[in-house]
């Protein structure tokens, strides 16, 4: 519960310093549809380097849509993201370092100025299979539907504008898929099943801002409580993404991701890297990513 409450300090400390101006939107306007395609390359060698290294490097597309609906009192915003990245290092090989497919979807009937009566829907999954290394060996860990997660729920929402909204549903539903079964119980699943459900509160909250002139910080909350299970854990994904515009193409991009699921067990492995039977252990998830490269945005 320290680390949730860490990661929602952090959140709100971010939402606490709102104060953008954003222009007004053209009312003629029924659908407006934003983009924006990344690549993303980072890369180290070493020569006769006496503190020594590892010659490295790594690269990631990242593909960021909006499709936003709005006539009269409705609202429909839809958002897609989709990310995946390799990395090769020297003695080691091609790796896997980013590997997302997220859908969102949020439909609104304006209630007062910012408020919203909402049902939304949130999807994620990855497509490749990821793996768990210990020296020469490897254990898959993740494939494609394996898992992924299915949300959605009627609630209420306040939106100040594209970038500011918090979405809350006291009665959501969420499922759980785990396609490959030898992977269900790592997931919280029982291995003859490959579907979970649950049934319980949400919480989705998306905020952006410009800090400085080109420099940008994207903030991103998701919560769930289970009703039927274990309520006070709280499932917790936040992330962080600064932009920093070099020119109308080339960017500086940084994230990070701290996701905490009880249900998720990170497997222990020996020292073959075989993963040790019944063994496995609940740990804050961390992912970062940084690299200059080239943003296209429509």
């Amino acid at each position: 519960m320290k680390k949730i409450a860490l990661l929602l300090s952090l959140s709100c400390a971010s939402i606490a310093g709102y104060a953008q101006d954003t222009p007004a939107p053209d009312t003629t306007k029924t659908w407006t549809i934003h983009g924006e395609n990344t690549f993303l390359i980072n890369q180290s060698s070493f020569s006769n380097w006496a503190a020594g290294g590892v010659n490295s490097i790594a690269g990631n597309l990242v593909f960021n849509y909006d499709f936003n609906y709005k006539k009269n009192k409705w609202t429909w915003d839809n958002k897609a993201i989709v990310g995946f990245g390799l990395s090769k290092q020297d003695n080691i090989g091609v790796r896997k370092n980013d590997d997302r497919l997220i859908l969102n979807s949020l439909l609104g009937y304006k209630a007062s100025k910012y408020w919203m009566y909402t049902f939304y829907a949130n999807f994620q999954t990855q497509f490749a299979k990821g793996y768990r290394y210990q020296g020469n060996n490897k254990e898959l860990i993740s494939d494609l539907f394996a898992p992924a997660y299915l949300t959605l729920g009627p609630g209420i929402a306040y939106k100040r504008d594209d970038n500011f909204r918090v979405n809350i549903s006291p009665f959501a539903s969420r499922f759980v898929f785990v396609k490959n079964r030898d992977l269900a119980s790592s997931f919280g699943n029982d291995p003859m099943k490959r579907l979970r459900y649950e049934f319980g509160a949400s919480l989705d909250a998306y905020y952006k801002v410009n800090l400085v002139e080109n420099i940008s910080l994207e903030n991103i909350l998701k919560l769930y409580s289970n009703y039927l299970d274990k309520p006070q854990n709280i499932y917790t994904d936040y992330t962080a993404n600064l932009f920093m515009k070099v020119n109308k193409f080339v960017t500086v991009n940084a994230g990070v991701q701290l996701l905490y699921d009880d249900k998720t067990e990170i497997p222990i492995l020996d020292a073959n890297g075989a993963r040790i039977a019944g063994r496995g252990k609940k740990a804050l998830q961390v992912k970062q990513i940084f690299g200059a490269g080239f943003t296209y945005k429509f």
